[in-house]
């Protein structure tokens, strides 16, 4: 349809990566697009953390389950929800700021998605290639220890960027007919997509060059929802003044 279009729809995480650094002026470009991305109430609750030292980047790669790329990747970028920023400008202009609320939380961790996924965007355009990486929140208290993180401040999720040495497939994604509701939500039809759309990921993961299994996508969800996830996470955001009433 168009160039961007082509670009979104051709989405995929790279895990291996050219020794060949990002250049300097294009990296500065790529957080300037990321900074250019919509923020409710214009918080802009977002830090990126660069991290270079060998030493951190070996530490957060165990946090991540030992995922390689993470200490590899030319650049290793966490994205943090960062509530300290606007509420130290607060307490400059004399006001007293209410800490702990929901709506805080949401708006700052929607804006650390945008903010990365603008990056994203940016940096495929120009043939780089990404990884988010989620694992970061296996200990966020350690990666927040790590890299000095303030109180009203939570690593969301990390990113690996830079040239890539992969060409992976793209992964098949849910039919439109599935996410998109009018009007209302309704489920009429869905298990009937999800049936022919659990073939095509069964086929997509058969003939995958890495990591070859044989999967549906709602066999995922079952073994991913019928265990609790990080169950640490809540007195970890409570611990760093999220979500306390």
């Amino acid at each position: 349809m168009n160039q961007t279009i082509d670009l979104l729809t051709s989405h995929r995480s790279i895990r291996k990566f050219t020794d060949e650094p990002v250049d300097p002026a294009l990296f500065t470009r790529l957080i300037e697009a990321a900074q250019a991305s919509a923020s409710s109430s214009f918080l802009q609750g977002v830090t990126i953390i660069r991290v270079t030292d060998p030493g951190k980047r070996a530490i957060l790669r165990d946090v991540a389950s030992g995922q390689a790329y993470v200490e590899t990747a030319p650049e290793f970028l966490v994205f943090c929800a960062d509530l300290s920023r606007p509420m130290r400008c607060c307490r400059q202009h004399g006001g007293t700021p209410a800490e702990g609320l929901t709506e805080q939380f949401v708006i700052a961790t929607v804006d650390a998605a945008l903010y990365a996924q603008n990056l994203v965007i940016a940096a495929e355009s120009v043939g780089l290639g990404i990884c988010y990486i989620g694992a970061l929140r296996n200990d966020p208290a350690k990666v927040t220890k790590l890299l000095e993180l303030p109180q009203q401040v939570y690593p969301v999720f990390g990113l690996c960027l830079g040239h890539p040495a992969q060409d992976p497939e793209v992964k098949p994604r849910l039919p439109v007919s599935v996410t998109l509701k009018t009007d209302s939500y309704g489920t009429d039809g869905e298990d009937e997509a999800i049936v022919t759309y659990d073939e095509e990921m069964r086929k997509y993961y058969a003939k995958r060059s890495a990591n070859i299994k044989i999967q549906g996508w709602s066999d995922q969800m079952a073994g991913l929802l019928a265990k609790e996830g990080r169950p640490h996470m809540l007195a970890f955001l409570q611990s760093q003044g999220f979500l306390t009433r």
